[in-house]
C-alpha cells in the first residue's frame, strides 16, 4: 500500500481536529467582520483595522480580559498578512524556541524577502532575561511581535520592549455583544435557549466570549442528553455548578440599598452578605466598587479618611485584577468601612455651601486672594494684604477667604467621632473658642 502523502494527511487530521475541538475554537472568528466586539479597534476607520488589512502591523501588545479576542485577532493577522507567521505560548517557550524563532526569521528574510510575526501568548509569562532575548530582533525588524498579556504590560513587560510596541487594550464584551456570540454558538448547536437560561448565561461569563461558549456547550450536552433541544435554565446551572438568583429591577435597586445602609449601619457581617448576593448575581463589581467610594466620603469622611483610600483602592483592584480575585478587596473594603467610626459632616458641609452658592449673591473674591503678577500689584495694590501661613510660627493666621456675603458662615462641623475629634478640637484652638462653643457632632 502506498503511503499517504503528507498534504493528504495533515488535511484530514485538520479534519479531525475541527470536528471535536471545543465550540469556543470551532466558532473562532477567520476574519475582522467575523470578531464581535472590539469596535474601537476593529471597525471601520479605526488604527488596527487598518494596519491589519494594509499588512502594516508593527510590533504589538494585546490587553485585555480573558476572553476579549486577543488570539483571535492574532489568528486574523494571520491569515491576512503575507508574512510568516509563528505562534509560541510563553507559558511553555523558554529561550531556545525564541532563538530558533529568531534564526529561522534571519533564513527566511535573506533567503525569500519575507518577513515574520511572531505571536507570543501570554507574553507577561517570560521573565526579564527571555524578553531581552526578542529585544534585538524586534529593533532591528527581524520579528513582529504580537503579545497577548491579562495583565498590565507596564508592570509586565520590559520597557524597552514595550517601547518599541504598540499597545492595543481590549475590553469585555458587552450583554449585546455576548448575545450575538450565543447566537451563534445555538445555531452551530442547532439548540435553542430558554430566554431566563441566556440572561443568566449572558450575566454569568462576565463579558468572556470563550466562557460563554464553554458553558454553553456543556449546557447542550445536558440538554441533548435528555433528548430536548430546548436549553433551561436548569441546564445552565448545571454547567456553571451554580444556581442562578433572580435579579429583577427592583432587586438591584432595594439590595444595594440595604448594603449601603448595613455599612453605614457599621454591620460588617450584613455588608459581606450582601456583597456575597450581589456578586452570586452577575452584579457589575465596577457599580459595587463605586457605592463604597461614595460611602467612604458621604457616611465615613473626616472620621477616618483613611477610609476614601481604602474604597479607592478596591476599585483600583477591580479593574486591575479583575474577578474573582477583586471580590477579596471588595470584601476588605466592605469591613473596614463597615466597621470605621461614622460622620456624615463632610456631606452636609458641602450641601450648605451649595445652597448659598444658589441662595446668595455672588461677590467677589476678596482682593488679596486674587491671582495677579508682580507688576499687576504694584500698579494697582491688588493681591497686596495677603498673609502667608508658613510666615506664622503657628503656621495659621486669621485672615477672610470669602466675600463679605457669605463671610463668617459656618459649613463644616466636625463630630466627635474618629479621627474628626482631632480635627474638631484643631479647629477650635485655631478659632479660639472654647469647647462648649463647638456644636458637638452626630453621627449617620
Amino acid at each position: 500500500m502506498a503511503p499517504v502523502p503528507p498534504d493528504l494527511f495533515e488535511a484530514a487530521l485538520q479534519d479531525r481536529l475541527s470536528r471535536q475541538a471545543p465550540l469556543a475554537e470551532r466558532l473562532r472568528p477567520r476574519s475582522l467582520d467575523e470578531v464581535i466586539g472590539q469596535s474601537h479597534l476593529i471597525g471601520k476607520g479605526r488604527p488596527l483595522r487598518a494596519l491589519i488589512e494594509s499588512d502594516r502591523l508593527g510590533s504589538t501588545i494585546f490587553w485585555g480580559p480573558p476572553g476579549t479576542g486577543k488570539t483571535t485577532l492574532a489568528r486574523v493577522v494571520a491569515g491576512e498578512t503575507r508574512r510568516h507567521f509563528v505562534p509560541l505560548s510563553a507559558v511553555t517557550a523558554g529561550v531556545k524556541d525564541v532563538r530558533e524563532t529568531v534564526a529561522d526569521a534571519r533564513r527566511r528574510l535573506a533567503e525569500h524577502g519575507e518577513g515574520t510575526i511572531l505571536f507570543l501568548d501570554e507574553v507577561h509569562r517570560f521573565n526579564k532575561s527571555q524578553q531581552d532575548a526578542l529585544l534585538p530582533s524586534v529593533e532591528d525588524g527581524t520579528l513582529t511581535l504580537i503579545g497577548a498579556t491579562t495583565e498590565n504590560p507596564f508592570f509586565e513587560v520590559n520597557a524597552p520592549l514595550m517601547s518599541r510596541s504598540t499597545l492595543f487594550r481590549l475590553q469585555s464584551l458587552t450583554p449585546e455583544e455576548l448575545r450575538l456570540v450565543l447566537d451563534r454558538g445555538l445555531e452551530s448547536l442547532d439548540l435553542e435557549i430558554d430566554p431566563e437560561a441566556a440572561d443568566h448565561l449572558v450575566d454569568a461569563v462576565d463579558g468572556d466570549a470563550r466562557s460563554l461558549l464553554t458553558s454553553l456547550e456543556i449546557a447542550a450536552a445536558v440538554t441533548q442528553s435528555r433528548e430536548a433541544t430546548l436549553i433551561t435554565l436548569e441546564d445552565v446551572e448545571a454547567a456553571r455548578s451554580s444556581r442562578a438568583t433572580r435579579w429583577s429591577v427592583d432587586e438591584h435597586y432595594d439590595v444595594i440599598s440595604a448594603f449601603i445602609k448595613s455599612i453605614r449601619g457599621s454591620d460588617p457581617d450584613a455588608g459581606l452578605y450582601w456583597l456575597a448576593r450581589m456578586l452570586a448575581a452577575g452584579e457589575d463589581a465596577r457599580f459595587i466598587a463605586r457605592r463604597l467610594v461614595i460611602l467612604a466620603s458621604e457616611d465615613i469622611g473626616m472620621a477616618d479618611p483613611l477610609s476614601l483610600l481604602v474604597a479607592d483602592a478596591a476599585a483600583r483592584a477591580v479593574e486591575f485584577v479583575g474577578l474573582p480575585e477583586a471580590q477579596l478587596s471588595l470584601a476588605q473594603a466592605v469591613v473596614h468601612l463597615a466597621t470605621a467610626p461614622k460622620s456624615n459632616r463632610v456631606y452636609t458641609a458641602l450641601g450648605a455651601a451649595q445652597a448659598d452658592v444658589t441662595e446668595r449673591p455672588a461677590g467677589p473674591v476678596p482682593p488679596p486672594l486674587r491671582s495677579t503678577s508682580p507688576q499687576q500689584s504694584r500698579r494697582t495694590g491688588e493681591g497686596k494684604g495677603y498673609l502667608y501661613p508658613h510666615d506664622d510660627p503657628r503656621g495659621w493666621v486669621p485672615q477672610e477667604h470669602r466675600p463679605p456675603e457669605v463671610a463668617g458662615r459656618r459649613y463644616y462641623e466636625p463630630s466627635v467621632h474618629g479621627r474628626e475629634a482631632q480635627v474638631a478640637e484643631r479647629m477650635r484652638r485655631l478659632n479660639g473658642e472654647s469647647p462648649d462653643t463647638q456644636q458637638e457632632g452626630t453621627s449617620s
